[in-house]
């Protein structure tokens, strides 16, 4: 037999479900412990869902889309629950850990398999970066009302001091009024020059609390998954009941006037917080790394996404429409946005106790992003597409070993020099390129509905469906979208130039780049159409693919740049190390590549 040198190279599902062999008592010796059920997974979906996005980024999306924004939970909601469909059939049909880079290796191969895992490792560690910073952040503010106090140098980022201590000195070198200057750099400013130097004008400003918690996290997780879904059960049963407790007290404070207008900016602004409002769902899918620990996977694991998806979509809406209702959408750009509602509406104490509650929310989704990291990477380095200590299970506590030290090192270091304004998008557009991957699979491997797996995507044929919902779609933008619509013709027509910055964040808004994903978007959407209409393929999964690839072409140029500089790094790795000794990359019988 001779090894396939493809890079397209697909895993069969018998050969995935042989690796490692199938287990119906447990574990295979060595491997990892079968403990979890439906409920502990519907817990973990709901900690890796219900945190940072609740506690900290849907303030700043209140903010850009006013009341609006609820509707954007629904939709993306939608989005995933498209995404969910498909993530289920393939956890139903190949129930082991990898989750969508297993999942990609059997439908696409083996290079779209390694680009989604490596895209992958960035969602989970950069996550994990934005929840530790958000922590944070509350967790000194929570410090600071008991009258303990953490010098700002050892609780704010470098990159974040830095950057507002060159901002400021710009000013005054062009002597230009401090007014000029955010608050936020202002006081990265005065953290930067009060700090302690380290060398030369360099200062010591790191977030030792962000560090903290995740070296405290990856030590659980390292101990067991026994221990850590213990301690997920608890965590998420104590933010549930805070949540219930700020929708009924908050709903007493609602003013309906807040909700008008509704969407003040538009639906450009209400698509501007695509990118925090898809960061709080991206956690469902770490449900699916954990597949070699459930006690009955093939069941177990479509039941809890989907519990999971409708439980946490019902109290974001809920969550989004009271928090609006009690105050004005414009004060809501803050970081801690439930704590704040309550302080303007005159209720410290329970003011106090959502920064409390939100401490411990923002640990169980460091925990589950943690859990799921190191089992990608364990999966990728089965397939010889990893060096082998990857794979390393520990001989007591039957975790990957090695995999999670890695883990708590890509996020703990980070933590303590960035600030999370940056990594939120690239958290999700690793995240939606993961989901389109997925949906995408399932038209490869069962275009058509006929799977005999215990749960399938429920077949819809997308012959007249997809064309109308496209039509219909394009419909509503140019209708509705208008101003949008005219600035993508003054770029698309070269009127604004190749690139187009704010001028006041700096940031690409425009120009014929900033069109160059929703270009190709709509061109896919032609393509696309028209083969659901030739080969009258599954509904479902056809519109979750489009949905997570338009919500990617919102993120921006600057976005996609980084992530294929991430890509083309990943490519690198690959190239040298992963094609050589892929097990797929073996002659039958010969020995193993070095």
């Amino acid at each position: 037999m001779r090894s396939d040198k493809s890079l397209f190279r697909r895993k069969t599902i018998a050969a995935i479900l042989q690796n490692p062999p199938a287990d119906a008592e447990g574990h295979t010796s060595g491997g990892l412990e079968r403990h979890l059920t439906v409920r502990d997974l519907t817990a973990l979906g709901i900690a890796a869902i219900i945190g940072a996005g609740i506690f900290s980024t849907i303030g700043k999306a209140s903010l850009d889309g006013g009341p609006a924004v609820s509707l954007l939970f629904v939709f993306t909601a939608v989005a995933c629950a498209f995404s969910a469909l498909c993530y289920a059939q393939f956890a139903a049909t190949i129930p082991v850990s990898g989750s969508a880079y297993t999942y990609a290796y059997a439908s696409f191969g083996e290079l779209a398999a390694w680009i989604i895992g490596w895209a992958l490792i960035m969602e989970y560690a950069v996550g994990n970066i934005v929840v530790a910073i958000s922590w944070s952040d509350y967790f000194t503010g929570l410090l600071d009302g008991i009258g303990l106090h953490i010098p700002a140098y050892l609780s704010t980022g470098t990159q974040s001091a830095y950057q507002g201590y060159n901002a400021v000195l710009a000013l005054m070198q062009a002597k230009l009024p401090l007014s000029q200057a955010t608050p936020a750099q202002l006081e990265g400013y005065k953290i930067w020059t009060s700090a302690p130097t380290l060398f030369g004008d360099w200062r010591l400003v790191v977030d030792l609390p962000a560090f903290s918690i995740t070296v405290a996290i990856t030590a659980l997780v390292y101990v067991g998954i026994k221990e850590s879904k213990t301690a997920s059960n608890i965590l998420v049963l104590l933010k549930l009941i805070v949540v219930g407790v700020v929708i009924a007290v908050g709903a007493f404070y609602i003013e309906p006037a807040n909700w008008s207008p509704f969407a003040p900016n538009g639906v450009g602004g209400v698509l501007k917080g695509v990118s925090a409002v898809f960061f709080a769902y991206i956690g469902f899918d770490a449900i699916s790394t954990t597949a070699e620990e459930c006690k009955n996977p093939q069941r177990d694991l479509p039941k809890a996404m989907m519990y999971a998806l409708i439980i946490c979509t019902v109290l974001y809406v809920i969550i989004t429409m009271v928090l609006t209702g009690m105050v004005p959408y414009t004060k809501l750009g803050v970081g801690d946005p439930l704590s704040f509602v309550f302080a303007e509406v005159g209720l410290p104490k329970l003011s106090g106790l959502v920064a409390v509650s939100a401490v411990f929310a923002m640990a169980s989704v460091l925990l589950v992003f943690q859990l799921g990291q190191p089992r990608i990477w364990l999966t990728m380095s089965r397939d010889g597409l990893l060096p082998k200590v990857f794979s390393r299970i520990h001989p007591r506590f039957h975790t990957p070993s090695f995999a999670t030290i890695v883990t708590g090192f890509f996020v703990a270091v980070p933590a303590l020099i960035l600030n999370m304004d940056l990594v939120v998008d690239l958290t999700s557009i690793g995240t939606l390129f993961a989901f389109a991957l997925v949906c995408g699979g399932i038209l490869i491997i069962d275009p058509y509905g006929r799977s005999e797996a215990r749960f399938k995507v429920p077949y819809i044929n997308g012959r007249w469906v997809v064309p109308f919902i496209l039509a219909l779609g394009a419909y509503l933008i140019f209708r509705y979208n208008g101003t949008n619509n005219h600035e993508f013709g003054m770029d698309v027509s070269g009127q604004r130039g190749w690139l187009l910055k704010d001028e006041v964040s700096g940031s690409i808004v425009g120009g014929f780049a900033h069109q160059i994903p929703t270009i190709v978007f709509l061109m896919f959407c032609v393509a696309l159409a028209a083969l659901s209409f030739r080969k009258s393929l599954s509904a479902l999964p056809v519109l979750g693919l489009l949905i997570n690839l338009y919500l990617m072409t919102q993120l921006g140029i600057s976005n996609w740049t980084l992530f294929f500089v991430w890509l083309l790094i990943g490519l690198a790795v690959y190239f040298g190390y992963g094609y050589r000794n892929s097990k797929l990359n073996r002659l039958a019988g010969s020995e193993p590549a070095v």
